[in-house]
Order: structure tokens, then C-alpha cells, then sequence
């Protein structure tokens, strides 16, 4: 797997990086989600970069000129709920895209830190031989991005899968390079260090799914 860490190099994204881990600025969570959303922009331009184009000629009112034009036949996936403000993004950009969405939560069946990934849900076009763009703005364990993609195999096989995330975890970074195709594309903002005993991001921001759309039962 090819990982792609953006905030590597100094960019607006570091603003909207510190907003949403700021825990003063995390109150407010329209700017939450819009910030996840414009981070979800910023990763689009880079990862396009990377896609297939064709050379196209368009007719202006006083001409023709030749552009090159994206031709991949792309799918935006999007793992529910966190990933909504992602995908919004994502579709900013990518507006022409085909959208597809995929349920997976944490599953505590002793009520303790040991948890399994539930996948229960899943709406999609046709992926077979597409550009599969996977979407989750936490990349912790990487169990539910993995739980995901065995899911979506069952429904044909992409061209070739690109994963967004907004924060990852080292150890979630390695676990989805072990699990995903060796020619899969990581784009994310910021990678950090450590996960705790329940498996959350340090330091992360928190429940990303709560600060977008409150706390959950």
C-alpha cells in the first residue's frame, strides 16, 4: 500500500486539522462537519493527481482547446455515519461520481474493550472494474475499513481502491497495509502515534461520529 500523509507538507489543511482536534472549537459542530468537509476537498485535489486522463477538446465561444479530462468511472463509499461530512467533501469535487454506502460499528458483546466490527448494511452501484474510493475519517484499528472491503468483495472487484481518512493511527495504518492490495492508495491528512485501551486515537479528537451529530445511545 502507498501511504500519501498531507499534512507533511505545510498547507491550509493545517488549519482545519487544529480546528477539528481543538476541544474548544469542537463545541460548535456545524464547523465540525464543515471542516471535515474541507479537509475531504483538500485530500480529493491530491488524490486526484493520481487518476487516469485522456486529452479532450471543448469548444469555447471563441474556440477549441484541448484539456486533460479525468476518465476513471469512480464510486465514493462512505462508511456510516462519521463518514457523511467526508463524503460530502469528496463529492465536491468528484460530483460525478457513482455513491455507495456501508454500515460498520463497534461491537461489544462482553460490555468491555474487547470489541468485533459489524457490517450490516450496504447500498452501491456496480464496483466491478470501477475506482473505489473509500471513505472513513477515523483510521484507528483499521478493523472496520478491513471488515468493509471483505464486504464489498462480495459485490465484484474494483480497478483499483483509493482510502481517504482524515486522522489514522500507526498501528490501523499498518493493519490495512496487511489487509488491503499491495497497489492501494492511502490519502490522509495526519497520522498519530498511539491508540488507547479502547482503541480510540491519542491524541486524535475524539468520537468523530458524536461531534458531527451528537452522542449515541
Amino acid at each position: 500500500m502507498k501511504t500519501h500523509q498531507i499534512e507533511k507538507k505545510d498547507s491550509i489543511l493545517n488549519k482545519f486539522i487544529s480546528e477539528i482536534r481543538n476541544i474548544d472549537v469542537q463545541k460548535d459542530s456545524l464547523r465540525f462537519r464543515r471542516n471535515i468537509e474541507r479537509i475531504g476537498e483538500v485530500l480529493s485535489y491530491e488524490l486526484s493527481k493520481s487518476l487516469s486522463y485522456t486529452n479532450t477538446v471543448i469548444e469555447t465561444p471563441l474556440g477549441n482547446k484541448d484539456i486533460q479530462l479525468c476518465d476513471n468511472k469512480i464510486v465514493l463509499c462512505s462508511i456510516l455515519r462519521a463518514g457523511l461530512p467526508l463524503h460530502q467533501g469528496l463529492l465536491n469535487y468528484f460530483d460525478d461520481a457513482e455513491n455507495a454506502f456501508i454500515s460498520a460499528y463497534r461491537h461489544h458483546p462482553k460490555n468491555d474493550t474487547d470489541f468485533e466490527i459489524v457490517v450490516e448494511y450496504f447500498a452501491a452501484p456496480e464496483i466491478e472494474n470501477k475506482t473505489l474510493i473509500l471513505a472513513d475519517p477515523m483510521l484507528a484499528t483499521g478493523q472496520s475499513l478491513v471488515a468493509v472491503y471483505e464486504a464489498i468483495k462480495k459485490h465484484g472487484t474494483p480497478k483499483e481502491i483509493h482510502i481517504v481518512a482524515v486522522i489514522g493511527a500507526k498501528e490501523g495504518v499498518d493493519f490495512i497495509a496487511e489487509n488491503f492490495p499491495e497497489n492501494t492508495h492511502l490519502w490522509i491528512a495526519a497520522i498519530d502515534n498511539e491508540l488507547n485501551n479502547k482503541g480510540y486515537i491519542v491524541p486524535g479528537l475524539g468520537d468523530a461520529g458524536d461531534l458531527a451529530y451528537g452522542q449515541k445511545l
